[in-house]
């Protein structure tokens, strides 16, 4: 969990020397991840934005509205090529959502790959959503999971939607549910 300038770092983890409490009209980015107690079981992972106050800022609210758009063209272009029976490689989905947020204006906010193949360890072995750290050009394979979760990150914010795709031999399945606006938690702190 990060809250304020600690969201707009997208490797974050909090430590006696670099955490901050959770006020009032700041946001909230919550990446969560586990799996079943038992052999061979899967993780997921998925974040989910807050904001702790009672009005999110409009440039928090635009730059999760982009996020949000790239996550679901890349999941667009994912069921396409299923669907169609289309080859569809790692590198293809990250440069789908990747084009959304710089034609959005973002382009200098995107600091990390769109996503990860999950396996027993949170990181799967699998295909990477990713033309940004390197340029993975293996196949996503049915019976494969992972994650879209295209973020922009700030000097004092971060946001990030983060979901989990099960890629069925005719269709690719969203796990859970889709985070379409930041959550609005008021003044309750």
């Amino acid at each position: 969990m990060a809250v304020g300038a600690n969201a707009g770092d997208p490797h974050y983890l909090p430590s006696a020397e670099r955490s901050s409490p959770i006020v009032a009209d700041d946001v909230l980015l919550v990446d969560l991840w586990g799996k079943r107690v038992m052999p061979g079981a899967v993780f997921a992972d998925i974040t989910w934005v807050g904001f702790t106050g009672r009005r999110v800022p409009d440039a928090t609210r635009l730059a999760f509205s982009a996020v949000v758009t790239a996550r679901d063209a890349a999941l667009a272009l994912v069921r396409e090529a299923v669907r169609s029976g289309r080859d569809l490689r790692g590198w293809e989905v990250d440069r789908a959502a990747r084009k959304v947020l710089i034609g959005a204006g973002f382009g200098d906010h995107v600091l990390h790959r769109t996503g990860h193949s999950l396996g027993e360890q949170v990181h799967g072995n699998g295909a990477h959503l990713d033309d940004y750290e390197t340029h993975d050009d293996r196949r996503l394979l049915p019976g494969a999971g992972f994650t879209i979760e295209p973020g922009l990150y700030f000097e004092d914010f971060g946001v990030r939607t983060e979901i989990n795709v099960f890629l069925g031999p005719d269709d690719a399945r969203v796990t859970g549910p889709c985070q379409t606006e930041i959550i609005v938690l008021g003044n309750s702190l």
